[in-house]
């Protein structure tokens, strides 16, 4: 019995291994990029406003529980997830946030407030709209995203380049933004540019990981 204990014990331990490199908002952001991409360092500390030095050790954790992989090209390491079950483990703590805990319901209807969204349902005629030129579909994650995959016959227009990217755009044209998925705050934001910026905006419900799931096509660059 005391061997079955040890071992009870020694599996519980790896168990909670992972669930301490998931126990930083800082880690979950990253988990985050790397599912829409493979990033070098120096990307990711610009994507999550973080100095290389604490971006790399935030990386060595979530590399020694396994939930990310290395490559090096030259001087330069770069990372991704270590496989499709990653994502799948984060996205069920989101759920289970949102469901259980109050306040991420409230924080994600203050960053989404007064946005209309473009229904789940109608995923297969935005790809129609935005072909025949009814609609204008906006990727706003950062460009090396969007090179990775992204809406086919969207435009990759980065949050912080799009009030610059509006001047340019004809009245009266209607636009669909969209970005990582649910819990991506950063459309709701840009629904409230394009609005502000006199455009009739809505956002996608969800984003371009739950498009891919759902075996719409993709385009890449």
């Amino acid at each position: 019995m005391a061997i079955i204990r040890e071992l009870k014990e020694s599996l519980h331990q790896h168990f909670a291994d992972i669930g301490q490199a998931l126990g930083s908002p800082k880690r979950l952001e990253l988990l985050e990029l790397l599912n829409q991409c493979e990033k070098s360092v120096e990307t990711l500390a610009t994507n999550t406003s973080m100095s290389i030095a604490n971006t790399s050790q935030h990386l060595q954790i979530l590399r020694n529980s396994g939930l990310v992989e290395t490559r090096r090209k030259g001087v330069r390491i770069f990372y991704r997830l270590a496989d499709d079950s990653v994502h799948a483990l984060v996205s069920s703590v989101k759920r289970v946030a949102e469901r259980r805990n109050a306040d991420v319901d409230r924080l994600l209807e203050t960053a989404n407030s007064n946005t209309e969204e473009f229904a789940e349902v109608d995923r297969a005629k935005l790809m129609e709209l935005a072909e025949a030129g009814a609609i204008l579909v906006l990727d706003i994650r950062p460009e090396d995203e969007y090179r990775a995959g992204h809406i086919p016959h969207a435009l990759s227009v980065p949050l912080a380049e799009l009030k610059d990217y509006l001047v340019n755009l004809p009245q009266g044209l209607e636009i669909v933004a969209y970005c990582r998925g649910p819990y991506c705050v950063l459309t709701g934001e840009a629904v409230r540019i394009i609005q502000n910026a006199g455009y009739s905006a809505r956002r996608l419900q969800d984003g371009i990981t739950e498009w891919k799931a759902a075996g719409l096509p993709v385009a890449s660059e």
